[in-house]
């Protein structure tokens, strides 16, 4: 790594109130193609955000192998809808039901071996965590390194509340996942995700009756 810490903590205090894509460029500008996106798909911002700021970019959605047919559909449609250089990457395990028994060691083959096998030959990661995500995200920064994936951390979308977010799909007419009319607020695989009603936690369908709140990808 060519930045030293104090630069990229630097560099995090003077992003704080820029704008999401000034932050994807200004990462752009110091990694160039060793920089990557993944996006979840569970919305369009991050993947609008980032490819209209860098077009071309790399966006990679880590299939599971147990996302909903509806988030297959939706990343489809946002390829051809904005021209995404879309990468899709898969797990080495052989199809199993570890989630029946194993949540974290699922999380781990399914999520985490893909993304540390994506992120080793890059320097750079462009997520959509948000502060307003989870109470373990509330102090994410702009930009940080993370150091047991060697890469610098970019969160172009941390400082976006809720509705900073619904705005922005307003502004930018940006499409919705279908499952967000069904009561899916937080989306991920099918088996640990349910709908919330309004009264709940956004993340609380996510594993849903376990001790869990992070997959492990962003701890």
């Amino acid at each position: 790594m060519s930045q030293s810490l104090a630069q990229i903590h630097q560099a995090a205090r003077e992003l704080e109130d820029a704008q999401p894509q000034e932050i994807v460029r200004y990462a752009y500008d110091l990694l160039g193609e060793g920089l990557v996106v993944t996006c979840s798909f569970s919305d369009a911002v991050l993947a609008h955000v980032a490819s209209t700021a860098v077009p071309g970019i790399e966006i990679v959605m880590l299939d599971t192998q147990f996302l909903f047919a509806e988030t297959h559909w939706f990343a489809t449609e946002l390829r051809n809808k904005f021209n995404l250089n879309l990468r899709v990457i898969e797990p080495l395990v052989e199809s199993e039901n570890l989630w029946q028994t194993n949540i974290e060691g699922c999380c781990a083959a399914r999520k985490v071996e893909p993304l540390e096998r994506l992120l080793a030959e890059k320097t750079g990661w462009v997520t959509g965590v948000r502060r307003a995500d989870a109470p373990t995200r509330a102090t994410t920064p702009v930009m940080s390194y993370d150091i047991m994936r060697n890469v610098i951390k970019v969160n172009p979308l941390a400082a976006m509340s809720d509705d900073d977010i619904s705005l922005y799909e307003r502004i930018n007419e940006l499409p919705e996942h279908p499952l967000v009319d069904k009561g899916y607020s937080s989306i991920g695989c099918w088996p640990c995700t349910r709908p919330v009603d309004g009264a709940q936690d956004k993340r609380s369908g996510r594993w849903a009756g376990q001790d869990k709140i992070e997959c492990g990808l962003h701890v």
